[in-house]
């Protein structure tokens, strides 16, 4: 089953690229838990290793069960194909090594996972990358004028975390284009459900699929789908492993894989590298993707519910969604979000660092945990937690101020989830009094 075949999201998420491998035709996805797979014969064997066969080998190049949740992601997203990895990260860190070598540049948004800035800025450093970050998100000019010779690679949340900014997906990807450049786009807080950046011109998508994609917190996963539409040929100057280079069979890995090149790659990298998955794992997202527009749609219209009674609460000082009217990226959102807004966003309380800790604390409904995404709503302060290696003025110029906390809004019901917030609030606002009364 393909994106063309006119079904609706709901359905899909059901059935997309299920296919009917199991001979005892069961109706969920079986859990094949084998390191390898069985040869027919020694000829077999060789047409496995040498790609000239279908089928599996090793689980950490294939495995059936993970091979049915690229199928289905691949097929939400819009996209040719996917891989499935063994976390979000590891999505990020195979996707970007599938196409930079030493000397290369990444011109990456300002507004990413603060994992994934650290891999970009010091990591891929240390091995002959440069990364930089343009200074405002969506601001196009300077997306361009960043532009270097050697720069390979795009990169760009979809919707950012903590604080909910929204990528001009189309604006960004016809500079990219322009310059024979990928653009690859995190979409994991919109979900395919929300957004398909590859349908507005982005070339890869990476998710953490232990997020809303798995939905309950249980699992790590990572996908990398393809949107299989660049032209790895045309730009082989740049990518030379791809266009360029001929392996031992005579053949370019575009002239081997065709369309399929930059997903080859990438499970090459994976392969190698060994971020693979348990099958037990890729089960369990594929169960969390069956309910995923049903828990997205749900999460986006409380969050939305939730944002607008904070904006008014005396003890915040701003809240940042994309779907409040007053939101700078409010536009954006009813030309890319027309079906909600995501569920994760940031408030900022007054008090500073003593006004979060007290908000923090005084929860009793939401969890205190580095995660998003969950059914339960969740609550963190990226300042002393996922930020906490940015010096203050690192943190002013990306908006994460002390007062600043980051919500993940689940499926409990909205007047408990609101009735907390107001009690957590009310403990912000006191704290707030004692430290200008200097009462510690």
């Amino acid at each position: 089953m393909t994106r063309s075949s006119g079904l609706g999201f709901a359905t899909r998420q059901l059935h997309a690229g299920a296919g009917d491998a199991d001979p005892h035709r069961s109706r969920a996805t079986p859990i094949h838990l084998s390191a390898g797979f069985v040869f027919e014969d020694f000829d077999e064997a060789h047409a496995r290793f040498a790609g000239a066969a279908d089928g599996f080998s090793y689980t950490r190049v294939g495995n059936p069960t993970n091979a049915a949740a690229e199928r289905r992601i691949a097929d939400l997203e819009s996209g040719a194909g996917a891989l499935l990895v063994g976390s979000g990260q590891a999505a990020v860190a195979v996707a970007i090594l599938s196409l930079v070598s030493a000397g290369d540049h990444i011109l990456a948004s300002p507004s990413i996972y603060e994992g994934t800035r650290e891999l970009l800025r010091d990591d891929l450093s240390r091995f002959g990358v440069r990364a930089t970050f343009v200074a405002e998100l969506n601001d196009l000019t300077a997306w361009e004028a960043s532009i270097r010779p050697e720069t390979r690679v795009l990169f760009a949340e979809s919707i950012a975390n903590p604080k909910n900014e929204l990528l001009d997906i189309a604006g960004v990807a016809e500079i990219a284009h322009r310059h024979g450049i990928p653009l690859i786009v995190d979409n994991t807080l919109a979900t395919p459900y929300l957004l398909r950046p590859i349908e507005h011109g982005a070339d890869v998508v990476v998710h953490s699929a232990s997020k809303f994609l798995a939905g309950h917190g249980t699992v790590l996963g990572g996908f990398i789908v393809d949107g299989g539409r660049f032209a790895w040929d045309a730009a082989g100057a740049r990518f030379p492993h791809l266009a360029v280079d001929r392996a031992a069979d005579g053949l370019t890995r575009v002239e081997r894989s065709g369309a399929a090149a930059f997903l080859e790659q990438a499970r090459q990298v994976a392969m190698r590298y060994g971020p693979t998955p348990s099958p037990l794992n890729a089960f369990l997202i594929l169960q969390g993707i069956e309910t995923l527009s049903l828990r997205v749609q749900r999460q986006s219209a409380t969050a939305s519910r939730i944002a607008v009674w904070l904006e008014d609460h005396p003890a915040v000082a701003s809240v940042d969604y994309t779907g409040l009217v007053s939101s700078p990226h409010r536009r954006l959102a009813e030309r890319y979000l027309p079906r909600g807004q995501g569920s994760v966003f940031a408030v900022t309380v007054h008090g500073g660092r003593a006004g979060a800790r007290a908000f923090t604390d005084a929860l009793t409904l939401f969890t205190r945990m580095t995660h998003l995404g969950d059914t339960r709503s969740l609550v963190l302060h990226p300042a002393s937690t996922t930020h906490v290696l940015r010096d203050e003025a690192e943190l002013t110029a990306a908006g994460i101020g002390q007062g600043l906390l980051r919500l993940s809004i689940g499926l409990e019901d909205p007047e408990d989830l609101i009735a907390d917030l107001d009690r957590a609030l009310a403990a912000a606002a006191e704290a707030e009094i004692l430290t200008r009364a200097g009462v510690k």
